[in-house]
């Protein structure tokens, strides 16, 4: 049996980080420099990691700070060329972007990394991303997760559409392609429809890998269908344990072997050669909270709860958050704090002072830091985690080199890549040949 070794990416995106990390990291605005994204690529190689990973935001947030300007698939071009083993993952909006665009995008990004790609599939609930699109408000729940399915389905359609023998490029005969060996696409559903011959022979890893950030049932339900790994927030081992259950049980019923999709929950690591050093380092960069109609507001937007049921003195309004009422805008990461506050009856003032995060936030020396990645490892709450650095480029090197180094001698972390592919480096297997898709109702209809 092949021994089960925990998954690591690097979550690049500033947003991400504590507030007070782009005042410490150096360049300040490391962000907007290409050459930094391309350091940020050698160094997570340098600690073996599974994948650069790179979220997207549209529309307006809380931070008025550029950390989402760039396109992420024009970054992670960058990364890839100057890389050669970790795969880089792009985020992409199925509510915005048409199949075939994010099939040609991720399908560019597989070649230019020689087979290292994977593309976020995700739906945007925020009013204020339709508007950048002239389309405001957005459709309910229920219609934009129908939409991504069949985005989904017409872009693994594209991607399986060349055969693998197709590509001939025979100088000698002048046979460039065997054209009886590419499908037309002929896809025409309720919210999206194509027909095109796609232009991308297959990569080295058989097509881009494919991923999904959704927790609500019915992100549940999209990834149990079609991802090969799924990003979540989860803050406590029995959250994890039910989320992780349920999503591989899910794949099973609809077929597929549950080891063959990766649960990784965000984890934000902050190091020192101590714990009282580390802890030091994470108040620093998180700085004072202070409770005031502002802080109130933002939880209450994390929340989706009216800023009128809060009271920094008291306890969540629980009867509100397990009412009907209650429709968050993302059921992961509002679970992932009230999960925290329910399990230790915080205060809402309490909640801000520990800045509680969906995010999980691990502080301490290599070795207890190692020692919470493996619990939750071998507790099967996570297969492994999308890790935030606090400052760069040092909080990233303490992770390459000091907390890498202590998972490789507990025996769940590779000591080199064995594979050239991020299919390889999941486990996965390579997917040479279309794979049948049981479609029965599309979801959300």
């Amino acid at each position: 049996m092949t021994q089960r070794l925990l998954h690591l990416n690097v979550n690049g995106n500033g947003l991400a980080k504590p507030p007070l990390s782009w005042r410490r990291s150096n360049p300040p605005d490391w962000f907007l420099d290409f050459d930094a994204w391309e350091q940020l690529g050698r160094i997570a190689e340098r600690g073996l990691l599974d994948a650069v990973f790179l979220a997207d935001h549209l529309g307006e947030t809380d931070f008025t700070k550029p950390w989402h300007a760039f396109d992420p698939f024009m970054l992670q071009t960058a990364i890839a060329r100057v890389t050669s083993h970790i795969g880089v993952v792009s985020t992409l909006s199925a509510t915005f972007y048409h199949p075939w665009d994010i099939a040609r995008r991720a399908a560019t990004l597989d070649l230019a990394s020689g087979g290292r790609a994977a593309v976020n599939i995700v739906t945007s609930g925020d009013d204020t991303a339709a508007a950048l699109y002239g389309r405001a408000p957005l459709p309910d729940r229920a219609t934009r997760y129908a939409r991504a399915e069949e985005s989904l389905l017409a872009v693994r359609q594209l991607w399986d559409s060349w055969d693998p023998g197709a590509w001939v490029a025979d100088p000698a005969t002048g046979e460039l392609v065997d054209e009886d060996l590419i499908t037309t696409v002929d896809f025409d559903g309720e919210h999206v429809g194509l027909r095109a011959r796609f232009q991308f022979p297959r990569s080295a890893q058989g097509r881009p890998v494919i991923v999904q950030a959704g927790a609500s049932p019915l992100g549940i339900e999209l990834a149990a269908q079609h991802a090969d790994a799924v990003f979540c927030a989860a803050n406590t081992i029995p959250t994890a344990q039910e989320f992780y259950r349920n999503l591989k049980a899910r794949a099973a019923a609809h077929g597929r072997n549950p080891d063959e999709l990766l649960v990784l929950p965000g984890l934000n690591v902050t190091l020192g050669g101590t714990e009282a050093e580390a802890k030091a380092r994470r108040a620093d960069l998180v700085g004072p909270a202070v409770v005031d109609d502002a802080e109130l507001a933002t939880l209450a937007a994390q929340l989706d709860v009216p800023v009128d049921l809060l009271s920094a003195d008291r306890t969540l309004p629980w009867e509100f958050f397990d009412s009907d009422r209650w429709h968050p805008r993302s059921v992961g990461a509002a679970t992932a704090v009230l999960s925290v506050a329910r399990r230790d009856q915080l205060t809402v003032r309490q909640i801000i002072e520990r800045r509680a995060n969906a995010q999980n936030a691990f502080v301490g020396t290599p070795e207890q830091v190692a020692g919470e990645i493996e619990t939750w490892f071998t507790e099967r709450a996570a297969d492994g985690f999308n890790i935030n650095f606090d400052v760069f480029p040092s909080g990233l090197e303490q992770v390459a080199d000091h907390l890498v180094p202590e998972l490789q001698r507990r025996g769940i972390f590779r000591r080199e890549y064995e594979t050239h592919t991020l299919r390889g480096h999941y486990g996965l297997p390579v997917l040479d040949r279309a794979v049948p898709v049981a479609v029965g109702e599309v979801v959300g209809s």
